[in-house]
């Protein structure tokens, strides 16, 4: 076993290479993802490497690229696309709809789609709407897609890895904040794609996130451990199939909950979580779960992300609140 500290960017870059490597079915294609190495350079000499059959730049037609994705993965090749940017994503959001997430079952399972979507999406940039939006939600809403998001470096290797190998279609949500956020990788761990981690062990409240938000419930569990509180946080990691099992086992543990994302709040993937819990963990409960969310309004200019983003503070103020309802019950 060989663990090496890499960026997520970096990881996500030696996963498609060993990919590519290990399987010749394997395509990386995109915008910019060839001689540039993408926006964010997670491309970044798999064309030099090995060549323009493996890896090629696309034209700037998000709906082409996925079609394009269909019909390899039809017959047999395992594509792995890049969308530049999350809203980027929404002309093809048809033929992910009607053909990648319904081809199988349209099919009776006679024709399969093994393909990688992948989308940077999420705030912490400086980018402006269409740059930084969070769709999470339209995948995690279609059946037939799996939808994933990594937190960690080690988790954006394991994840795209059996992401690409798995039958079905994969929708690979890369926060890109944390593209350049740093950790061990040991490219040698498997994981099972539809797995939630307990990433810290608590016993007081259980905070759950994914992708963008885990570093923020992370330092809001050490902040409270300074005021005397023991925080466990959950790391959804697969937004779609749910890993109920794991996470309302959290929750059963602790008896209060908070659910942290970036998207806004309203009929999203927090509030599924938020319902969900509530479904199966009600006589658990010590007080309502609570949701530290975006806003329910576009992007905010670059200016004002640092307002709309979830922070510490907001998560912290979630936490009181359910203390003070177990008072007020």
């Amino acid at each position: 076993m060989t663990v090496e500290t890499m960026t997520m960017a970096g990881a996500l870059n030696r996963a498609l290479a060993d990919a590519i490597e290990s399987d010749e079915r394997v395509l990386v294609f995109g915008e910019d993802v060839g001689a540039l190495g993408g926006v964010f350079r997670v491309t970044d000499g798999l064309t030099e490497r090995f060549g323009e059959q493996r890896c090629f730049d696309t034209p700037l037609a998000e709906s082409g690229i996925v079609g394009t994705a269909v019909g390899m993965a039809m017959n047999g090749m395992l594509p792995v696309v890049e969308m530049q940017f999350d809203a980027f994503a929404l002309p093809a959001f048809e033929q992910i709809v009607s053909h990648v997430a319904k081809l199988g079952n349209r099919t009776r399972g006679a024709t399969r789609m093994p393909m990688v979507i992948r989308i940077p999406f999420g705030g912490g940039i400086g980018g402006v709407e269409h740059h930084c939006d969070s769709s999470e939600a339209y995948y995690a809403h279609t059946p037939g897609l799996t939808v994933v998001s990594p937190a960690t470096p080690q988790d954006a290797y394991s994840l795209l890895r059996a992401a690409i190998v798995s039958p079905d279609p994969v929708i690979f949500m890369e926060p890109k904040k944390l593209y350049w956020s740093k950790g061990p990788v040991d490219t040698s761990a498997v994981v099972d794609l539809r797995r939630a981690a307990v990433v810290r062990e608590g016993s007081d409240v259980t905070l759950i996130a994914y992708g963008p938000s885990v570093p923020i419930a992370l330092e809001a569990a050490e902040a409270l451990a300074t005021d005397g509180r023991s925080a466990q946080v959950v790391d959804v990691r697969t937004l779609t199939p749910f890993d109920d099992a794991t996470v309302c086992a959290a929750v059963r543990s602790t008896g209060r909950a908070v659910v942290i994302a970036e998207a806004p709040g309203f009929a999203s993937v927090a509030s599924e979580i938020q319902a969900r819990v509530f479904e199966q963990c009600f006589e658990y409960l010590e007080a309502p779960v609570r949701r530290v969310t975006g806003f329910d309004t576009p992007f905010a200019s670059p200016k004002f992300e640092h307002w709309y983003l979830p922070d510490v503070d907001r998560v912290l103020d979630a936490v009181d609140s359910l203390h003070f309802a177990e008072v007020a019950a």
